[in-house]
């Protein structure tokens, strides 16, 4: 049994480097939603799809125990790979920067294990690969496509290279933080740069607004609270000899909890506002919410925490990651649909796994296939034990 499980895990690190090396971006896996299903074929597992580039799979659907879902996402991100990897992205422009070519690779290997012990197992299991998760909402079209339909528990996972490979993290409660981003529009009186008095500068006003908004946490929300702001873009202006019209500035939002974004995008409406008006200027403010905090059921989360001391070992637990991390996961949407939980798997081995996701130079580590699958397989029911039988 260990050589069949070492053979599947095998053949999904192969997938997963041909999937790296072809990456589509949020909404456009045709290509990937493919292969996911040619290969759900090939193992004669039964799918359908499921808000157009997502595909649901079943597995003993009439087991009477307790049905699990498990969840993998698809899409890839707008940026140029540089990670000199033999499988590097084909598609220039677009690359598998967060590891969805992984975590769709480790899915099927778990899906492969399953079709063989499928009279085994206790329970329905439903297999998610989601597209649309970088910010596309592909989780919320999921569901209201039924994606969910008679699912008691999920579970998902994000590989994070600043925790070491064999570690994880996985708590009761948030675990992944709330984002929003916000847009800010700067009116003043554009001139020429020798009669700074005859105009109302754009670029001053915003220069002190960046400011201002850097103060946001450190002065209007509590130290026990987790939050960022972050302007990331400012512009401005085009001809060096003119004070322009107007400015843009442009940020991220990120929360420990939801509830905290609300009160975060009212302190950002009355500081531009303000700010402007002491330059003299007018600020148009848009906020738009993207995903909710990712918030862990305490049960599934303790039975994940169990399995995952049975398939990585005792020293699992990761306690160097301050919980919960500043990033965001559309995995939230399951969660507050039915109980479940998510977790963070190390992917950090030293050997040039600890890049950043959504880095250039980035890349899965494939070492990773092998526990998380079993981790996968471990949750539902069949374990893959290391003798045979």
């Amino acid at each position: 049994m260990r050589t069949i499980w070492t053979n599947i895990a095998a053949d999904a690190t192969d997938l997963r480097r041909r999937l790296h090396q072809a990456p589509e971006l949020t909404w456009q896996e045709h290509g990937t939603a493919g292969t996911i299903r040619k290969e759900l074929d090939r193992l004669g597992i039964p799918w359908r799809v499921c808000a157009g580039t997502g595909t649901v799979a079943h597995l003993a659907p009439d087991a009477s125990g307790r049905h699990i879902a498990l969840r993998a996402d698809i899409d890839a991100l707008p940026i140029d790979e540089i990670s000199g990897r033999d499988w590097a992205s084909g598609t220039p422009g677009v690359m598998h920067a967060c590891g969805h070519d992984g975590h769709t690779a480790t899915l099927l290997a778990a899906a492969r294990w399953l079709k063989v012990h499928e009279e085994q197992l206790p329970g329905p299991v439903t297999l998610l690969f989601q597209p649309a998760e970088e910010g596309g909402h592909g989780a919320r079209e999921m569901i209201r496509d039924g994606a969910l339909e008679g699912v008691d528990w999920i579970f998902g996972w994000h590989n994070w290279p600043a925790i070491p490979f064999g570690q994880a993290v996985c708590p009761d409660g948030p675990v992944m933080g709330a984002n929003g981003i916000f847009e800010i529009q700067l009116k003043g009186r554009g001139g020429h740069a020798s009669q700074p008095e005859s105009s109302r500068d754009p670029i001053l006003a915003g220069s002190a607004l960046v400011q201002s908004i850097q103060q946001i946490v450190s002065r209007r929300i509590a130290p026990q609270a987790a939050a960022v702001v972050s302007v990331t873009i400012f512009e401005a202006g085009r001809a060096i000899t003119a004070i322009p019209d107007s400015a843009r500035l442009a940020g991220s939002v990120r929360v420990g909890r939801t509830e905290q974004r609300d009160a975060v995008a009212k302190h950002l409406e009355q500081i531009a506002h303000d700010t402007a008006a002491a330059y003299g200027i007018e600020a148009q403010v848009t906020f738009t919410p993207r995903y909710q905090a990712t918030v862990n059921h305490a049960e599934p989360a303790a039975y994940y925490r169990a399995a995952m001391a049975r398939v990585l070992g005792p020293t699992w637990r990761d306690t160097s990651l301050a919980l919960p991390i500043m990033a965001s996961e559309d995995f939230s949407y399951y969660l507050r649909e039915v109980p479940g939980a998510f977790a963070l798997i190390g992917a950090d081995d030293g050997e040039g796994h600890h890049w950043s996701c959504h880095s250039p130079h980035y890349d899965f580590n494939d070492r990773l296939i092998d526990p998380v699958g079993r981790l996968f397989a471990d949750l539902v029911g069949v374990a893959v034990r290391s003798s045979p039988g």
